[in-house]
């Protein structure tokens, strides 16, 4: 009974110390990241020496399940492989930087930022479905960290936070193609050249730390002809929470554009045409009744 007690009164000092240091981190820190992995450490800690307390007191009755544990042991790591995988994947994100809170990333099927890392998921704020582009559609999801080992991990905001993406404006046949191309180029520096700095920065460091090659971040215009129209396709840098309103902004400039070239350059939209009708001939004779 004086063990049990022992027992009690140490899980009550460290929950208290615990909650106490909890409260107090709030007057310290005050990056909402860095308060959230303190956090989590503290509770860590907190289960560590909780552990080790209750195994020193405890310590003269454990003795004697050492054989018995030893026994179940294979067949308690086989009933429990998924939990010890989620857990061997939780020490692989902590240390292994697959990701952290804040990151965007598609897991195990899901995408969306992570909001929070257990010892056995990861809760995602899913984004996409039947939500255009890379919105919240409001859905939490965990995911068991067990998946890291199992499906590739896509990070949308780890060693380079930007994406590239493209847009594709379609312009009528006729129209001044140096005009159009010159309009769809200024409208990508105007939005997208604030973010090269910081863009060419963040990719020097990925260039030293990876076998990569140098890439072309600034706005590119390319062209095809289809059997409609002149295609006009803008490559640019994004940031990888951006993408939505960036496309907004770089069609409403385009659009503002066009419309002052006074006809010159112009919009396509699907077109048909009838290439011709073959003749019709009728042969109406007179019938006679037999």
């Amino acid at each position: 009974m004086g063990k049990l007690s022992a027992a009690a009164f140490a899980l009550i000092i460290i929950a208290g110390f615990t909650r106490y240091a909890e409260k107090s981190l709030g007057r310290y820190i005050k990056d909402n990241q860095t308060h959230y992995q303190a956090r989590k450490m503290l509770h860590l800690a907190a289960f560590i020496v909780g552990l080790i307390a209750l195994t020193f007191i405890f310590s003269d009755k454990l003795k004697g399940f050492g054989v018995a544990l030893g026994v179940a042991g294979a067949g308690i790591a086989f009933a429990l492989q998924e939990i010890i995988s989620s857990v061997a994947g939780w020490a692989m994100i902590t240390f292994g930087s697959f990701y952290k809170t804040g990151d965007r990333v598609q897991l195990g099927g899901i995408k969306g930022d992570v909001i929070d890392i257990g010892v056995l998921r990861t809760t995602l704020m899913e984004t996409g479905e039947w939500v255009k582009a890379d919105l919240y559609n409001g859905r939490i999801v965990l995911v068991a960290n067990s998946s890291v080992f199992k499906q590739p991990v896509f990070n949308y905001s780890g060693k380079f936070p930007f994406l590239w993406d493209e847009i594709i404006v379609p312009i009528r046949f006729g129209s001044d193609r140096s005009l159009a191309r010159e309009i769809i180029l200024q409208a990508g520096r105007e939005i997208s050249g604030p973010l090269l700095p910081s863009a060419r920065q963040r990719w020097n460091e990925v260039m030293r730390e990876f076998m990569v090659e140098d890439a072309r971040l600034e706005p590119a215009v390319t062209l095809i002809a289809n059997d409609n129209w002149l295609e006009f396709t803008l490559r640019y840098v994004v940031n990888y929470k951006a993408r939505r309103s960036t496309k907004d902004r770089l069609f409403e400039r385009i659009v503002e554009e066009i419309d002052k070239t006074a006809g010159k350059v112009t919009m396509a939209s699907a077109t048909f045409e009838i290439v011709g009708i073959p003749p019709l001939q009728a042969d109406v004779r007179s019938r006679k009744e037999p």
